[in-house]
C-alpha cells in the first residue's frame, strides 16, 4: 500500500500538473471503488476550478471552485496517471476515473484491487468526515512530537509498533516507515508501548521525521504498483535499513556469518522487520512476536 512518502509524491505531481485548471470532463469507468462514487460525480466536477491540494494522512483533498473538496484514496494498489494528450485516448487498464481539463491536462485514477476510494464533499464537511475526522495529528506537523507519542503511550501493554500504526495516534505511518523509523530509534518493535521512555520517545518521534523527509525526497520507495505519478519509479527503497532485508547486515552489523542479520516477525498479520543486536528487546509480550 502506497504510504505517507508515497501519497505526498503523488500529490504533489498532480498540483503541479493541474493546479489551477479548470475541468473541463470527467468521467467514470466504473460504479466505484471501495465504496460506490459519489451520485453525478462526472457532472459534479465538470467546470470546476482546481484551487489546490492538500494531504491529510494517506488521503489526497483536492480543493475545487464551489466550495467543494475532492477526496481520494490509492488503496492498496492505486496508481494516479498524468498525461497531456493531444487527442481524447481511451481510459487504461484499471483506470476508474478521469479528469480533463480545459488546458488540455488529463488525470487518471487506476486501481486494479478497488480498494481506494474517492468522494465529493464540501469544504467544511472535510474535518468531520467518516474516515478523516478520528485521525491523529501529521507527523511532519507541528503538533507532533515525542511527548504527544509518549501521553498516547502511557501504560498501553499493546506493542509500539500497534501504537504507531494507529491512525488515532498520528496520521499517515505504515509499515514500512515504522519498521525504518524504530530502527533508527533503537527501539525494538515488539516492546510494550507503556515501557518506552520520555526519551526514546523524543527521540523516536525525530527519526519518524527524518525517514520520512528523506523518503518524500526520494520520490517514495517503489512497491508493486507503485510508481511516481511521470511514471518514474520512487528509490528510497534502496535505503531502507531493515525492511525487506531479512537475514541481512543492517547497517551497523556485519550480517552473517558474524550475527544472525536482521530478523522478520510477524505482529497483527504484517511483517516487522528489526535488528536485534541494534533493537534490543525489553518488555516485549511474547503474543506480539506470533
Amino acid at each position: 500500500m502506497p504510504e505517507l512518502p508515497e501519497v505526498e509524491t503523488v500529490m504533489r505531481g498532480m498540483r503541479v500538473h493541474l493546479e489551477g485548471h479548470t475541468i473541463s470532463r470527467a468521467s467514470t469507468h466504473h460504479t466505484g471503488l471501495r465504496w460506490p462514487f459519489p451520485p453525478g460525480l462526472a457532472a459534479s466536477l465538470a467546470g470546476r476550478r482546481v484551487d489546490g491540494f492538500a494531504r491529510r494522512g494517506k488521503y489526497i483533498l483536492i480543493t475545487l471552485s464551489g466550495g467543494m473538496v475532492l477526496i481520494m484514496h490509492l488503496g492498496m494498489s492505486g496508481r494516479v496517471l498524468l498525461s497531456t494528450p493531444v487527442e481524447a485516448m481511451p481510459p487504461a487498464l484499471h483506470e476508474h476515473l478521469v479528469i480533463e481539463t480545459a488546458e488540455g491536462a488529463r488525470c487518471g485514477l487506476v486501481d486494479p484491487r478497488r480498494f481506494g476510494m474517492v468522494d465529493l464533499v464540501t469544504a467544511g464537511a472535510v474535518e468531520s468526515h467518516r474516515l478523516l475526522a478520528s485521525m491523529g495529528p501529521e507527523p511532519l506537523g507541528n503538533r507532533f512530537d515525542g511527548a504527544w507519542l509518549a501521553a498516547r503511550g502511557k501504560g498501553r501493554r499493546s506493542s509500539i509498533k500497534a501504537l504507531l500504526l494507529d491512525q488515532r495516534v498520528v496520521a499517515g505511518l505504515g509499515n514500512i516507515y515504522v519498521s525504518e523509523a524504530l530502527f533508527r530509534a533503537r527501539i525494538h518493535p515488539a516492546r510494550a508501548a507503556g515501557a518506552v521512555s520520555g526519551a526514546e520517545y523524543g527521540r523516536l518521534a525525530t527519526e519518524i521525521r527524518t525517514v520520512l523527509e528523506e523518503a518524500i525526497a526520494a520520490g517514495g520507495s517503489s512497491l508493486r504498483d507503485y510508481v511516481q505519478p511521470d511514471g518514474e519509479l520512487g528509490y528510497f527503497q534502496h535505503a531502507w535499513r531493515v525492511y525487506g532485508r531479512e537475514g541481512q547486515g543492517c547497517p551497523d552489523c556485519p550480517g552473517p556469518p558474524a550475527c544472525g542479520g536482521v530478523v522478520r516477525i510477524t505482529q497483527s498479520g504484517r511483517s516487522t522487520f528489526f535488528c536485534p543486536r541494534q533493537q534490543e528487546m525489553k518488555n516485549a509480550r511474547d503474543e506480539d512476536l506470533s
